[in-house]
């Protein structure tokens, strides 16, 4: 412990020698004294004490002779720090029975002397003779150390926070009281309309609302350079043939010559080994279904049973990783890291990629759903990108196609959108040979001719599950039209909205003449989920950890617009000290920012009929949601912060100091840097999974509580932020985050209630 000078004494089997070091007699600093004493063979419940004059314990009373403490099964110590006009010390060791008044036992010899940390005389080990017959020999260790005041009022600090009882002891984990009452105490009530506390969101916000889903998806590689599609007819070019009913693909001799390679910067990591990419699960080859139609799950009764076909099939076993298979390891730890290795050793080649091909008619929440399922793969460290046909068929043949352009008795209708369909499978699938990992690829694929193509395709080099999204509520069919209407780039250019609206309406019905449900390989049916009262889903021929996880987060999803709110917990007295982790109560500023959110949350949510309040398990979340009232409060082990293991409770100017090299290799990748001991970004990432599905499955609004590295990962998730990005994220104290969850996507809105 501290700095300065050291010396230590230690008593072997045999009677040891001692130890000579540089002496201790040197100005500064305090002497700090640790005796500890070690026996393998202890009998009975007996305890080592020390006895000796001031300052010691200023008695050779035995009865006030100072308890050692066990630091381990054979090992007992007690530390001390000597005042500075007293450095000689005159001491033995005793040994008292613990339950019983039997007399103590004194160690035979000659008194100890130490004298500014410097044992006089020779080494010896502690003897107690128990009788006549036995003695009991305990080797005994002696530490001195000079150490600052500066270390020691730092070590008493510590002592004294850590010696000082929870306040929330005590507290169930799940809560409610009644609503106080509120007032301008300390210029806690919020006097103003709320939108006066609105701050402006940062550029990379969670506002995916604000824009057409389908935009937001992977551009076309082909448009990378020229902005229009390559001419398709040149030299090294794809060709696709869909006559006589059939699908062919006339590529050239080497992919190098036909694909244009645009490499994306900021999926590279320069670490050491490390490649930020991801994983995916292992599943069984396509297979005839032979009937095998799969299971029926009702909504709501916890994580389906995933059905195999009768026809298992026969996993072939490669324990070498291959270059490929280390280049789709995830960006993750724990359960993802785990099943990804697994997968990646025991699965078919073509199975370390998976494709996630969208089925159903036009206004069913297709392109809504596959983006919720990007942003969740991603946010776990799936490599995963979205790729919309209709944005390809947009910039291939224009936006501005009648609903004549979608009949099935429209030859040339159907040979474009088969293209703009194989151009969009191409580019999924060479982005996977390049080190992608999950390609979603939404469009209607409504007949079994066109999955047959892209099954085709895929054939040695993905693999690929059917998610089919079937709505029967025509109020939900509705809604999606109009906003179709609103906001498609296809009806951009029209000013009548009820012409949009019939064409629209008719382009349904073209799907709708030739539509075939999906019965062929695996599959995942959604149907009538999107409301969140119930539905089903149906799976058939799914396996792997990934898929599984999959259909988890789909059971668990749903359109019911709700706010989530959330913010950090007030000013803790860590914050104001700067030290990380500690378990401390709030300052007065956190005191009086827990009643403005109190306010906040009374005044944000006086309109709803249900909500609730989550907490991490630490005082400094919980003392924060004390003054809510009216609202059930859980707390949530998941949500505690980041721990630092053993640099909890240090600054990290004393961090960088006292371990530079840790200090280092944080800041030179903080996302996967784990503290001694402790957590690592991706650590709470794989912790706070549960949290992420239970706020999808949430109806009702829900104010989570909790601490800045949590918080940014939570936020990252629905701001859909990269991985690397995380660490970095701005969660500024006494900030609320309000992110609206609905229809049209995710839109936020913060406010700042205290400078």
């Amino acid at each position: 412990m501290g700095t300065g000078a050291s010396k230590s004494t230690g008593d072997g089997s045999h009677g040891g020698e001692e130890e000579r070091e540089e002496s201790l007699d040197q100005p500064g600093g305090q002497l700090y004294l640790s005796l500890k004493m070690e026996n393998y063979k202890r009998k009975g419940d007996i305890i080592p004490h020390v006895y000796g004059s001031v300052p010691l314990v200023g008695s050779w009373d035995s009865s006030k002779a100072l308890s050692m403490e066990r630091e381990s099964a054979s090992m007992w110590e007690l530390s001390f720090v000597v005042p500075p006009n007293h450095e000689t010390l005159d001491f033995k060791f005793l040994l008292k029975p613990k339950y019983n008044n039997a007399p103590c036992i004194v160690e035979e010899g000659p008194n100890r002397i130490l004298t500014g940390g410097t044992l006089q005389g020779d080494a010896r080990l502690a003897l107690f003779r128990l009788n006549a017959d036995e003695v009991l020999e305990y080797r005994v260790f002696i530490h001195a150390d000079r150490v600052s005041p500066f270390d020691l009022a730092a070590s008493w600090r510590a002592y004294q926070e850590n010696l000082r009882p929870s306040a929330v002891r005590g507290i169930p984990d799940i809560s409610i009281n009644s609503v106080p009452e509120m007032d301008a105490e300390n210029g806690s009530s919020l006097e103003l309309d709320l939108e006066h506390y609105v701050v402006p969101a940062p550029l990379t916000s969670a506002n995916s609302g604000l824009a057409y889903a389908a935009n937001n998806t992977e551009t076309p590689r082909s448009l990378a350079h020229t902005g229009v599609f390559a001419n398709m007819d040149g030299p090294g070019s794809v060709s696709y043939s869909f006559k006589d009913g059939g699908f062919s693909v006339d590529r050239p001799a080497t992919i190098k010559e036909m694909e244009i390679v645009v490499p994306d910067s900021s999926r590279v990591y320069s670490g050491s080994g490390i490649v930020e990419s991801k994983s995916v699960g292992t599943f069984s080859p396509l297979q005839k279904q032979d009937s095998h139609r799969g299971l029926l799950v009702d909504r709501g009764v916890g994580s389906p049973r995933l059905v195999k076909s009768a026809s298992a099939s026969t996993f072939t076993v490669d324990l070498k990783l291959d270059t490929e298979t280390k280049n789709s390891m995830p960006a993750a730890a724990g359960a993802v890291a785990a099943a990804a290795v697994a997968d990646q050793m025991l699965g078919p080649k073509e199975d370390r990629h998976l494709a996630i091909v969208l089925v159903g008619l036009p206004a069913r929440g297709k392109t809504f759903t596959a983006a919720k399922l990007t942003r969740y793969l991603r946010w776990l460290g799936h490599e995963t990108k979205h790729f919309n046909v209709g944005k390809y068929r947009r910039l291939k043949h224009g936006a501005n196609q009648s609903a004549d352009f979608f009949r099935a008795d429209n030859p040339e209708g159907m040979e474009a959108r088969n293209e703009v369909a194989a151009l969009a499978m191409e580019d999924m699938i060479s982005w996977m040979q390049e080190g992608g990992q999950v390609g979603i690829f939404d469009a209607t694929n409504s007949t079994r001719k066109r999955r047959n193509m892209l099954m085709k395709m895929a054939e040695g080099k993905c693999k690929i599950i059917f998610l089919e999204t079937i709505c029967n509520d025509e109020r939900i069919i509705e809604r999606n039209i109009r906003l179709k209407i609103q906001q498609s780039p296809d009806y951009a250019e029209e000013p009548d909205f009820e012409a949009g609206y019939h064409d629209f309406k008719t382009r349904l019905d073209n799907y709708e003449k030739v539509y075939e449900p999906v019965e062929e390989g695996s599959y995942i049916k959604m149907i009538d989920m999107v409301s969140g009262h119930g539905g089903q889903i149906q799976v058939n021929n799914i396996s792997g950890y990934l898929p599984g996880r999959i259909v988890f987060f789909l059971v668990n999803t749903h359109l019911t617009p709700r706010p989530i709110l959330l913010t950090r917990h007030g000013e803790s007295m860590d914050n104001v000290r700067g030290r990380i982790g500690g378990d401390t109560e709030l300052s007065d500023r956190g005191e009086i920012y827990s009643k403005k959110l109190a306010n906040f949350v009374e005044k944000r949510l006086k309109s709803e009929r249900a909500a609730s309040i989550w907490t991490s398990t630490l005082q400094r979340t919980i003392l924060t949601a004390t003054p809510i009232g009216g609202f059930p409060k859980i707390q949530w082990r998941a949500l505690d912060e980041i721990y630092a293991g053993v640099c909890d409770g240090m600054s990290y100017e004393e961090i960088k100091k006292n371990m530079p090299e840790e200090y280092e290799a944080r800041k030179k990748d903080k996302l996967r840097y784990r503290y001694p001991r402790g957590e690592s970004y991706l650590d709470v990432i794989q912790r706070l999974e549960p949290v992420i599905i239970e706020l999808e499955r949430q109806r009702a609004p829900v104010v989570v509580i909790s601490h800045q590295a949590v918080l940014r990962a939570l936020y990252a998730y629905f701001a859909d932020r990269p991985l690397k990005e995380i660490p970095h994220i701005e969660v500024p104290l006494h900030t609320i985050i309000e992110i609206q969850m609905g229809v049209t996507g995710v839109q936020e809105k913060r406010y700042k209630l205290m400078d």
